[in-house]
């Protein structure tokens, strides 16, 4: 049993952190993740929520859902602390840019190969 709680918290906590990913993101590179990752982590994040409901209680399904959310927030809370503690924000502009257009690049990639 504790097993499958504890799965059902780490498909919580990965859905919810690609569905926090996306506002990371500009406008252009956000569209491109919200069409092709954002809407599957959508659906596993509301699957993963029955999938709590229907194996343990609501309230057991309500305390995973906070417990979840708050992690993840507290985990981009600090990687932002840490982030902006050892780089200059040049350096951030620069990295966020050129993982948006790898990210563009890649998913382009895909579709024509």
């Amino acid at each position: 049993m504790i097993i499958k709680y504890i799965s059902f918290l780490v498909g919580l906590t990965w859905s919810y952190s690609l569905i926090k990913t996306q506002s990371i993101f500009s406008k252009k590179t956000g569209l491109i993740f919200k069409i092709f990752i954002s809407k599957v982590s959508w659906l596993t994040f509301l699957v993963a929520i029955y999938y709590g409901y229907k194996n343990f209680s609501f309230k057991a399904t309500a305390v995973g859902i906070i417990v979840s959310v708050v992690i993840v927030h507290l985990g981009f809370m600090f990687l932002s602390k840490f982030l902006k503690s050892k780089f200059s924000e040049k350096q951030l502009i620069f990295s966020k840019n050129f993982f948006e257009y790898s990210l563009i690049v890649w998913i382009l990639y895909y579709f024509i190969y």
